[in-house]
């Protein structure tokens, strides 16, 4: 069987092939250029590509693939970069500034000069309608269809491609919903709707309104976008399944992409964060901190005891890299922390120091070293990746695998201008000051997911991967504490691989409020029966005759309190002592997290989750390379900056693919592969494990 999966980022798109012979098959691995003004250009040359290094002859081609399997970051760039489409927003009479307002607790308490995660919709784009639901979902004022059609009217003037509709109290009853997004398709058919009732149908206004209008906002660029590609496979021959990856970690069909797009979009972050658990637990580690790093952004996620952690709800966009500052998304996500530090982030001076990041490159022009951008010194842009071949981490001859040659002269010049003669600084020093702040920004980043969420760093592994983790991997991991970094095998594209790990998966969710008691079981079998429904309904989008696996999760707490724990609850049938299951489950969560119980306190459940996960047969299956050592790689040695020793000293660089499993490097030294590049630093020991990936052990790690 053979399988192809790519992840398009902001820099490059990364390709796996894999073979599906014994023991999972051997495979091939692929970089190359993204092409942002059509990603389905850089698609279809890596396929080209790719099947002609897998010997999959002209005559066969596309048509010998049996799945195809895909992350994106198309969904996320929309948002961040404000490139939408054009939305509107429908809501209950007097409720027009939810998404203005937000929440009343600050991400700064003290800074009288906050700034506000900006709303997708403006104001003068948003319009009431009469209509009143109670929190029980009953009709305390019945729809005026007037106030709907002025509305509607209104949008259109306004030259509105697509609405939201989110009305008070919609989760606990669609109706009002149902009916204005029919009204809608009667009066306006070309306007695309949204209805939280199905998007997010869980409590919380803002929450929920935001994650419809980001729906809203993003639905006719990922429909169109995967109308292109889809059509762009056809061409190739393709005739088989195309699956994309959720924020949650499992694979959706297009339909349901289509429809739900805000389901996936943190895509290929997740599909990392998915390969480092499974890497992980390959190597015996249960708790592991995975560390994505690309050419446009630094992804930082967390897999406890054996699992991705899963969140109920993230942000996007963050004003800071702080919780609150970002647009809220009501739908489960891998939990991730996103900064702006890429190869492509851009160096820069202000207020006389270095500062790097979030403003990247990108693909066109990218880096200066790709030789691609003005070559006037008086608008240089020097980036990470200019760095650290400045640096002598980067051999500007193998750069991804010697398809591409960088300009290192360049790359020295444009450090010089924009930053050394700045501030008086020597060009190793300037390249340095680069490198340590983009690493000190992820350093930052790096303990807010693990210290400040309880996390002790000394018990965690890192994974690193991305074409650019691995070079940074081991100061980051010195610096907290970390003892181990594993630089997975086929690291630079493992996103791609934790695709073809991936099993199919539905996540659904429902607001409903109960106080949890020995009663409580047909309650709450009556909320899991509503929710496997509308579950089965996007199984069918699949197609599979194999039978779902469930898993059931409740957010609960104590009576009186404004946020919940995530209860995992027992799966099979639901009897009627579910209710004292529950409880003793919720107990357990609370401990765990808070290390108390109120034993006086009444509980209640809030949200309840149930997820569908359907068996693929790779999850977890080993991807085994079909590299052999290669010719073109370089070995012997080149200068290479490392503080520890002073500045430039003359550091081994170890062709990867020649090493033999348990052959060990002392640092300083540079392993490189044709996807990514590792610096071990002095003092720290690598080597090659039985499964084939890179173990650092990370001398000197603080306390």
């Amino acid at each position: 069987m053979i399988r192809v999966a790519f992840d398009i980022g902001g820099t490059f798109t990364d390709f796996v092939l894999s073979d599906g012979g014994e023991d999972g098959g051997a495979s091939h691995f692929l970089k190359v250029p993204s092409t942002p003004k059509d990603p389905s250009q850089a698609v279809l040359a890596g396929l080209d590509v790719l099947f002609r290094q897998a010997d999959i002859g002209a005559d066969i081609g596309a048509e010998a693939v049996d799945s195809v399997l895909h992350a994106t970051t198309v969904a996320t760039n929309a948002v961040l970069e404000r490139k939408g489409a054009a939305t509107g927003l429908i809501t209950t009479d007097g409720f027009r500034d939810v998404l203005i307002i937000g929440r009343q607790k600050r991400f700064e308490t003290y800074d009288l000069y906050i700034e506000k995660p900006e709303p997708l919709v403006p104001r003068r784009h948003i319009f009431e309608v009469l209509e009143r639901l109670d929190h029980n979902g009953d009709v305390v004022l019945s729809l005026d269809m007037a106030s709907v059609d002025r509305a509607i009217d209104a949008l259109v003037a306004a030259g509105r491609e697509t609405v939201a509709v989110s009305l008070l109290h919609a989760y606990a009853n669609p109706i009002h919903e149902q009916a204005i997004r029919a009204r809608i398709h009667e009066r306006a058919p070309g306007l695309s709707v949204s209805i939280s009732s199905e998007v997010a149908p869980k409590f919380r206004e803002y929450e929920r309104t935001n994650t419809t209008a980001a729906n809203a906002y993003i639905k006719p660029i990922v429909e169109q976008y995967i109308t292109q590609l889809q059509g762009a496979l056809a061409q190739l021959g393709f005739t088989k399944d195309l699956f994309v990856m959720q924020s949650s970690g499992g694979l959706v069909s297009p339909t349901i992409a289509k429809s739900y797009p805000i389901r996936i979009i943190e895509s290929g972050p997740a599909a990392g964060v998915l390969m480092g658990g499974i890497v992980g637990k390959s190597e015996g580690r249960d708790h592991v901190i995975t560390f994505d790093m690309g050419g446009t952004t630094a992804k930082l996620g967390a897999v406890d005891n054996g699992a991705p952690a899963i969140m109920p709800t993230f942000e996007i966009d963050h004003v800071r890299y702080k919780k609150g500052s970002g647009l809220p998304i009501n739908v489960p996500a891998v939990e991730l922390l996103e900064i702006g530090a890429g190869g492509g982030s851009i160096a820069r001076v202000d207020m006389g120091m270095i500062a790097v990041g979030p403003e990247s490159a990108g693909a066109d022009p990218g880096p200066i070293c790709y030789g691609r951008g003005d070559r006037n010194r008086d608008t240089w842009a020097p980036t990470i990746t200019d760095a650290n071949l400045v640096l002598g981490y980067i051999d500007p001859d193998w750069f991804n695998g010697g398809t591409m040659r960088l300009d290192k002269a360049a790359a020295e010049a444009g450090i010089m201008a924009a930053i050394g003669e700045k501030l008086d600084l020597d060009l190793g020093q300037a390249a340095w000051g680069i490198h340590l702040v983009a690493t000190m920004n992820m350093e930052n980043a790096l303990r807010i997911v693990s210290v400040e969420q309880g996390r002790d760093p000394r018990r965690y592994a890192m994974i690193a991967f991305g074409g650019a983790g691995p070079l940074h991997a081991a100061r980051l991991a010195r610096a907290v504490g970390i003892p181990t970094v594993i630089v997975p095998h086929g690291a630079g594209v493992g996103s791609a691989i934790g695709l073809l790990q991936a099993a199919p998966r539905i996540d659904v969710s429902m607001t409903r409020v109960m106080e949890l008691n020995g009663d409580a079981g047909p309650a709450i079998a009556a909320v899991y029966e509503e929710l496997e429904a509308r579950a089965r309904n996007d199984i069918e989008q699949f197609g599979s005759a194999a039978a779902p696996q469930w898993s059931r999760r409740g957010y609960m707490r104590y009576a009186g309190q404004g946020f919940e724990v995530q209860v995992d609850l027992p799966d099979g049938a639901i009897g009627d002592d579910f209710g004292d299951q529950a409880i003793a489950a919720f107990n357990q969560a609370y401990m765990q997290k808070h290390k108390f119980l109120d034993p006086e306190a009444r509980i209640e459940a809030v949200d309840w989750t149930l997820v569908a996960t359907l068996p693929s047969g790779h999850e977890g299956s080993p991807i085994r390379s079909h590299e052999t050592a290669d010719e073109g790689a370089r070995s012997g040695s080149r200068p290479a900056w490392f503080p520890e020793a002073g500045g430039y000293v003359e550091t081994r660089i170890v062709n990867r693919a020649a090493l033999a499993k348990g052959e060990t490097i002392s640092g300083p030294a540079i392993i490189e592969d044709p996807d990514s590049t590792t610096v071990v630093l002095p003092g720290d020991l690598a080597r090659i494990s039985e499964n084939g990936h890179l173990i650092i052990d990370v001398e000197g790690a603080a306390s």
